[in-house]
């Protein structure tokens, strides 16, 4: 059976007041419907079946392995995905053809260089295309496909000149291949050396008195210099040579950098090397040799300081190199911690002086964020660059004045919590030097136009929704983007009319839909889902109101026959803020009946995430078990509390400097609302939750003990100054700067609290919350004398784990927890 008929999915609504007029640019913020959403079964169930944990913690595979990476061909007419391989990690490709039937074909491993990918490039006029395939780069033209490289070494960021040339990188070196004689050559060379210099007299008086008393030394000395000189005449005068190196200096590592469509110039952004932490390890108990394995890990955020990058424009017409100022930004010096440093100040009775002092500043190149940081105008003229404040409080769009050789600042964003590692897309219009740009200056990710003739930014988009993945047409007419502007939990696709600045909705599918402009721009590739469907492909015609129709169908049989039950989406009253929770709940058949009923509060991981939403969760195993409770008679509720993502940047940025009491409180107003609203028993509640779920459970169990009458935390957090640099200085700052923030964000200072049940779940191979969090934990427990814990340890398991055998475990004694104890 499709998931599809005309484009839309039957969705069940209570009252249900759908936003189905378009957006209108400038209008009024908008206000999300918070009535109760549900998503109907569309496959035939057999009611029969009841879920065991055996089944639906085996290897995933029997759900049907649905599509992964999906991209167009350059064709237009066919899609090519990834599909994981049954019983097997690795992954097939496979095309469908947008008019074809069923999932199409298995490529052949022969053929999967000429399918392009996700990447691809193309030059102005887009009569020719270039990609990467296994390190190699391979161009379209005139029709045929070209192989440009064919080396074991790798060569990447294909790019079109302007004088049609396309240029690779391998390593910091840049190529040109030109297609009419089919020649490449080298253009750039960047080296972290100092530049060669000729020969010359040591200093020093025994290499003096060398030089002067033995003939043969001063002779070799003068044949090296000759040399030397020689050779830089040659280069000078003879075109077959490619151009002298670029040397940055010894002890510079390149963090980016760009060529411009001229080729005349490259920005590029340095640092000194960090020296790695030989205590930065990590103990694997089983390996296949039988020894002890000490591997080596990422950092602490209390360790890594991030160096300072210099940012340099290297003119390549005489190779000459310009450090790029950064006190022409707005607040570069500002002492943006001021209130943080005078209340821990305070806190040791001292006394902080305010001080302005020059801020460490650098590309945004988050782990978060995969795009470069710097844009070039496809005129080669003008050179955009996006940079942050390592303190996390500024991120800049700033433009190089290539004549003068120095920033000109375009846009500040500022963020007194901190700047969001999400919405950073941004980039120029082809047809006018004009920027755009994604920004949550107004509270919630909306897009920006600013010309560099005005002052000022033009907002396009406005409303209480998140706008993500702007793409813009080749001939500047729209840009295409994803928003939840009609509830935070169900996405589409929307397209912005520069002309006219009007917004038009695309699609109106009720879920979760992401979305791949064809290389004609013409068609979108979705990748779409619900609560109950896996993400499928479908196609539709990138223009309003068209018809979806669905390419691939791979849920199995199997999957299809299970009786599950989709959660309500509700908008749990908040008594901490003016907007609610949204929460996922799922209730059994008859719930108000009988005696008031046991109750299982999820809470989800990542902290910024989003699971209450109608797309089909990443947690796919958390929802089949939350079926099999609902089977056996519990409620269960999943909430996006304060921190989650979709909701704009107050909900974000609520955790600052206090990680563990918003979130908390919100589970307070969930268990108010389960008594209250779905027949549960207050003293019949649990809680449980992974990472930074569980870091909640732990929160919950240590300072609220009559909250939950029972807790599992799974690979949690027990002390943030022991997790990574770049999520946890956003949100607490660095423990020598902020201590008062780690100390009442970390749950191993509430250890005294607990007084119910919790099990502590560690996978000890956890490269990302270290199992040494739930040792140091323990050992606190231990030596308060508190004995309502119990501890599991999985010994080959990372942060996600992998053996059906480890999930199977771990979820049997988390039922085996809410069975004994609520």
């Amino acid at each position: 059976m499709r998931i599809f008929q005309n484009a839309l999915l039957a969705l069940s609504i209570s009252a249900l007041f759908w936003h189905s007029a378009p957006l209108v640019a400038k209008a009024e913020p908008q206000t999300w419907s918070t009535d109760t959403l549900t998503i109907n079964q569309v496959y035939e169930t057999d009611p029969s079946i009841r879920l065991t944990m055996e089944h639906i913690m085996a290897d995933p595979d029997w759900l049907g392995r649905q599509p992964e990476i999906a991209f167009w061909g350059p064709d237009s007419k066919t899609v090519y995905y990834q599909r994981k391989r049954e019983g097997s990690e690795l992954r097939d490709w496979f095309s469908r053809a947008v008019e074809g039937t069923g999932n199409g074909e298995q490529g052949k491993l022969a053929d999967w260089h000429q399918m392009g990918a996700q990447q691809m490039v193309y030059n102005a006029d887009r009569s020719k295309a270039a990609y990467v395939f296994e390190g190699n780069i391979f161009a379209l033209h005139n029709g045929n496909l070209l192989q440009i490289t064919r080396t074991n070494s790798s060569q990447s960021n294909p790019q079109f000149l302007l004088d049609g040339r396309l240029v690779y990188q391998q390593g910091w070196d840049f190529f040109a291949y030109d297609f009419t004689s089919g020649t490449v050559s080298e253009l750039v060379s960047l080296k972290t050396e100092d530049a060669p210099k000729a020969p010359s007299v040591p200093a020093g008086y025994l290499a003096q008195e060398q030089h002067k008393l033995i003939g043969y030394v001063a002779l070799q000395q003068k044949n090296n210099r000759e040399r030397f000189e020689a050779q830089q005449q040659l280069r000078e005068a003879n075109p077959s040579l490619p151009a002298a190196a670029v040397y940055l200096g010894k002890q510079q590592q390149i963090v980016d950098a760009s060529l411009s469509p001229n080729g005349q110039y490259i920005i590029l952004a340095t640092r000194k090397p960090s020296a790695r932490n030989d205590k930065d390890i990590m103990p694997n108990y089983i390996t296949a040799n039988g020894d002890i394995a000490a591997q080596p890990v990422r950092p602490r955020v209390n360790d890594f300081k991030p160096a300072p990058q210099k940012l340099i424009l290297v003119d390549l017409n005489n190779g000459n190199l310009h450090e790029l100022s950064y006190n022409v930004l707005p607040g570069y010096n500002e002492d943006v911690l001021a209130e943080v440093k005078t209340e821990n100040a305070k806190a040791r009775g001292e006394r902080y002086k305010s001080e302005k002092v020059i801020r460490d500043i650098g590309l945004m190149t988050d782990w978060y964020w995969s795009q470069s940081a710097m844009r070039w105008h496809n005129n080669g003229n003008q050179v955009a660059v996006m940079l942050k404040a390592f303190d996390n409080k500024d991120r800049w769009i700033a433009t190089v004045d290539l004549n003068q050789k120095k920033l000109v600042p375009q846009h500040r964003l500022h963020d007194k919590a901190w700047v969001n590692y999400a919405f950073n897309d941004f980039g120029w219009l082809n047809q006018t030097e004009t920027l755009y740009f994604l920004s949550e200056e107004s509270g919630y990710s909306h897009l920006y136009t600013k010309a560099l003739t005005s002052k000022t930014a033009t907002k396009l988009t406005q409303g209480t929704f998140e706008i993500s993945n702007p793409v813009l047409t080749h001939n500047d007419q729209y840009i295409y983007f994803t928003a939840n502007s009609t509830h935070p939990g169900i996405y589409n696709v929307y397209r912005q009319v520069l002309a006219t600045n009007k917004t038009e909705q695309i699609t109106n599918l009720l879920g979760s839909t992401e979305f791949t402009l064809s290389p004609d721009e013409q068609s979108l590739l979705l990748r779409h889902s619900t609560n109950l469907t896996p993400p499928e492909l479908f196609v539709t015609q990138a223009t309003p109101g068209s018809a979806v129709r669905q390419l691939t169908d791979t849920v199995s049989a199997e999957f299809r026959k299970l009786p599950l039950i989709a959660p309500n989406i509700v908008a749990v009253p908040s008594s901490h803020t003016a907007h609610p929770v949204f929460s996922k709940v799922y209730l059994p058949e008859n719930y108000q009946a009988g005696d008031a009923r046991r109750a299982v509060i999820f809470n989800h991981g990542a902290g910024y995430l989003q699971n209450s939403d109608l797309g089909w969760s990443g947690y796919f195993r958390e929802f089949l078990f939350h079926n099999l409770l609902v089977q056996q008679g519990y409620v269960v509720m999943d909430m996006d509390f304060r921190a989650s993502k979709g909701y704009g940047r107050d909900w974000r940025t609520a955790i600052y400097r206090q990680m563990g009491t918003p979130e908390i409180q919100d589970l307070v107003d969930g268990v108010n609302w389960l008594v209250a609203n779905a027949h549960v028993d207050r003293q019949r509640i649990g809680t449980y939750g992974g990472s930074y779920g569980g870091f909640m459970t732990f929160m919950a169990l240590f300072k609220e003990p009559d909250l939950f009458q029972a807790g599992a935390a799974l690979r949690p957090v027990s002390d943030w100054a022991y997790y990574n640099h770049p999520y946890t200085s956003n949100i607490l700052n660095t423990p020598d700067i902020d201590p008062i923030a780690y100390e009442r964000s970390s749950p191993i200072y509430f250890t005294q609290g607990l007084t119910k049940p919790l099990l502590i779940n560690a996978p000890m191979v956890d490269d990302n919350v270290f199992f040494q969090d739930v040792v140091r934990l323990v050992q606190r427990l231990i030596e308060q004398e508190i004995i309502h814990f119990e501890t599991a340890i999985y010994p080959v398991e990372p942060h996600g784990f992998r053996q059906p055998s480890s999930w199977l475990d771990e979820y049997r004694r988390i039922y085996n927890l809410f069975e004994r104890h609520l």
